[in-house]
């Protein structure tokens, strides 16, 4: 059976325009191919920092840790496993001034990994988790999606990328407090009902 890891962040809750497109993809994709759900709700805010003692537990092989290093390290490797074990990712993420929200850095500072998620070889780093599909789904109340504002969407692509995750599509409903907004909303619903019906 496959599996779909949906991971949103967004801080407005059920009222969020991220989590609704992200949530009807995740359960439509899921229904159409009988895939388990894994949720991973960012937005709790219960994912700690990367600080030097951490960063050292997360790179040290889980044979030689200490009992210390282990709980330090225990996020992270769960975090690394659900994207281990997805065939999808779907992320619910809104920009916030113009960049990806604090707490998906954190996540991200946590599931990079050297010689677990990704390798460094001669020619550069290479991802690990590869043979993976990505969506993301993107709201935004005045920055226009993957336009010299954006600083958001071309980083998560490209962080996804060294991850090895270079089959991404974008869904935005960006701009929503300008003028044309539920357009847009309507517009990237209907996107999500074409992915799924694909």
């Amino acid at each position: 059976m496959s599996n779909i890891l949906h991971i949103t962040a967004s801080m407005r809750g059920e009222e969020s325009i991220s989590r609704k497109l992200s949530t009807a993809l995740t359960q439509g994709l899921a229904q159409k191919t009988n895939a388990s759900i894994t949720e991973r709700d960012l937005s709790a805010n219960d994912l700690p920092y990367v600080d030097a003692a951490r960063f050292a537990a997360n790179l040290t092989p889980t044979a030689d840790r200490t009992e210390e290093q282990n709980r330090l390290a225990e996020i992270g490797d769960d975090l690394i496993a659900e994207l281990q074990a997805a065939d999808t990712i779907v992320l619910g993420v809104p920009i916030y001034n113009f960049g990806v929200p604090a707490i998906v850095k954190a996540w991200a500072d946590l599931v990079a990994r050297a010689g677990t998620t990704f390798q460094y070889t001669a020619n550069g780093p290479e991802g690990l988790l590869t043979g993976k599909k990505a969506y993301i789904a993107l709201a935004s109340g005045g920055t226009p999606a993957e336009g010299p504002m954006d600083f958001m969407t071309p980083w998560l692509k490209f962080f996804l990328g060294f991850l090895g995750i270079r089959d991404v599509e974008v869904i935005a409903a960006d701009a929503t407090a300008s003028s044309g907004g539920e357009e847009k909303i309507t517009a990237a619903q209907a996107k999500v009902e074409n992915i799924i019906a694909a």
